[in-house]
């Protein structure tokens, strides 16, 4: 499945979640989203960009560990203790990024929406443990929104430079 079909279904799932526990799994899925993305471009991206998008992996999955999941399954998310039917990461269907610059757009769009939807749980908790677990996602999501802003960017160097070198080649050419 396209990345950026998985982070439809994430930000959708994210805007349908009420309960804190609902919230924080959709936050891991994000972050898993995130590595999953991120090595797909530090193995099929451009070059020059697959140092940047590596570390969007790297950040990622220490973003996943922010979140206790096995705590929330323990809670009884699926009724019976132990993981729901669909703990699975979301991002496991990945296979593809076709689009590579509206993927990473719409993942720093779903890092935004973690990141609000996080303080909305940290701010009506009185769990203090719950508390520091939405504080240490706040803080995954944004370390992943910065280098997913720094990938875009280099992207845009990227096709600038591109632009650049096809002009200065046809202004080259004889006429």
């Amino acid at each position: 499945m396209d990345a950026v079909r998985l982070i439809g279904q994430s930000r959708h799932a994210l805007a349908r979640s009420r309960a804190a526990r609902d919230i924080l799994v959709e936050a891991w899925q994000a972050q898993a989203l995130t590595q999953a993305i991120g090595g797909h471009l530090a193995l099929t991206g451009p070059a020059e960009l697959r140092g940047e998008a590596r570390g969007l992996s790297e950040t990622g999955g220490r973003g996943c560990g922010a979140f206790d999941i096995p705590a929330l399954w323990a809670e009884g998310m699926d009724g019976a203790g132990g993981p729901p039917r669909d703990a699975r990461p979301r991002a496991a269907q990945m296979t593809q990024v076709t689009d590579a610059r509206t993927a990473l757009t719409g993942l720093g769009a779903l890092l935004g929406e973690v990141g609000i939807a996080l303080v909305g749980v940290a701010c009506a908790t009185d769990e203090e443990a719950l508390y520091w677990q939405c504080i240490e996602g706040i803080d995954a999501a944004d370390e992943s929104s910065d280098r997913v802003r720094g990938l875009l960017r280099r992207f845009t160097v990227r096709e600038q430079d591109r632009r650049r070198s096809a002009a200065w080649d046809s202004a080259a050419e004889p006429s």
